[in-house]
């Protein structure tokens, strides 16, 4: 850990983040930044900030409640290989039973009781209700994902990954609207206090998130057991786009939390690679950094490349043609990846591709002293949202 003119920051300092969460401190009680930070809309991702008294949808994010949920089932390796069709007919079946990709509606209506909560009487989670309904379920485009993991005891585990689709993506845009900010990336957070009526309702509706986030989660990873033919034995669940009211320091704050996992003694958490290396079962441990990072973590390994760089994009040249400019990563690069970890791939484009991130084992080293690793998770077989598909849900 290093501190930056008091700014608490793990990892390699990205610059360009380190300036953006050091002008949200203008407005916040604390702040740090974990080993995966990079630049995020108005908040680093990556960030934890806490205000007293005060919420940042900004903060928050774009994604509310986007997290990461695994499941450790009663199948071992072996029994993959004795499916009919093995690892590649389950993650066809995956990829045909589960929605990916953006704006899309689950097949199968999830009915939940979040959707008797009371605050769907909020007039901007009303209007968003019959559209939350249908898409419960959905997994979303970007860097979200389903996969199918085996770890050091070739016990079988599901992990998903994805937040409240359309549902956070719109309440998000509504408050940050009505709170005064804009869109865009060097741009102030919006701060809400919690005691004004907007600060309530963005509350209420955050946590609105958060339930149907969980009961999103909870019914993908429910769906691929059953397409596994296997039983749920435990679950590690948490969000990571999302604020806690919680103690720091003798204070009560709300804590703020954008790509950055909750890790206090005893939490477990799932942090997850990219889709052709490990991920991680682990736990939060007493260190004095703690009080620093606000007892969190990291959220995944961190991206070192945009989207747009990865993939490349059209430029006008100096006659005002557009220029087909190359990405940084070309395809058969990420599929030599991909082959040479045996892992089995449904969908993603190279915006995506591990050559995008930071090296999770490096990254995780930096938290060495705060988290310990309970299980290493190995890809064996990883569904996302096709290369077609661009993802609006931001952070």
């Amino acid at each position: 850990m290093k501190l930056i003119d008091g700014l608490p920051v793990w990892g390699e300092p990205q610059q360009n983040a380190v300036d953006q969460m050091q002008n949200c401190m203008k407005t916040a009680y604390r702040g740090a930044l974990m080993a995966d930070h990079h630049l995020g809309y108005a908040v680093p991702i990556g960030g934890v900030i806490a205000y007293e008294g005060q919420i940042s949808p900004s903060g928050v994010g774009f994604d509310i409640a986007c997290g990461n949920k695994a499941v450790l089932t009663d199948l071992r390796l072996h029994d993959i290989s004795l499916v009919s069709g093995g690892i590649s007919k389950i993650m066809d079946d995956i990829f045909s039973s589960i929605s990916f990709g953006v704006g899309r509606v689950n097949d199968e209506k999830v009915d939940h009781d979040l959707f008797d909560d009371e605050a769907w009487e909020i007039p901007i989670a009303k209007s968003l209700k019959s559209m939350a309904m249908n898409q419960l379920g959905t997994v979303g485009s970007g860097n979200h994902y389903v996969d199918i993991f085996h770890d050091e005891e070739s016990r079988v585990w599901i992990g998903v990954h994805f937040g409240s689709r359309g549902l956070g993506h719109k309440l998000a845009t509504h408050f940050i609207k009505e709170g005064g900010g804009k869109d865009g990336i060097n741009v102030d957070p919006v701060v809400l206090d919690v005691d004004s009526e907007l600060g309530r309702e963005y509350i209420a509706c955050m946590n609105l998130a958060g339930r149907y986030a969980y009961a999103g989660r909870d019914w993908a990873c429910q769906k691929v057991a059953s397409i596994v033919g296997a039983e749920i034995l435990e679950e590690v669940h948490n969000h990571h786009n999302f604020a806690w009211q919680e103690t720091h320091g003798g204070k009560s704050l709300w804590a703020v939390r954008k790509g950055a996992t909750p890790a206090f003694r005893g939490q477990k958490g799932f942090v997850g690679g990219t889709m052709g290396e490990n991920s991680v079962i682990l736990e939060g441990v007493d260190h004095p950094e703690n009080e620093y990072s606000m007892h969190s973590t990291v959220h995944g390994a961190g991206r070192m490349i945009s989207r747009s760089a990865a993939k490349g994009k059209f430029v006008r040249d100096e006659n005002g043609k557009k220029q087909r400019q190359p990405g940084l990563v070309r395809h058969d690069e990420m599929m030599k990846w991909i082959a040479d970890k045996g892992v089995e791939l449904r969908g993603a484009g190279v915006d995506e591709a591990p050559q995008c991130y930071k090296r999770l084992d490096e990254v995780l080293g930096h938290h060495s002293n705060s988290i310990k690793i309970l299980h290493t998770l190995t890809p064996i077989g990883v569904a996302m949202a096709g290369k077609e598909i661009d993802d609006p849900y931001k952070d």
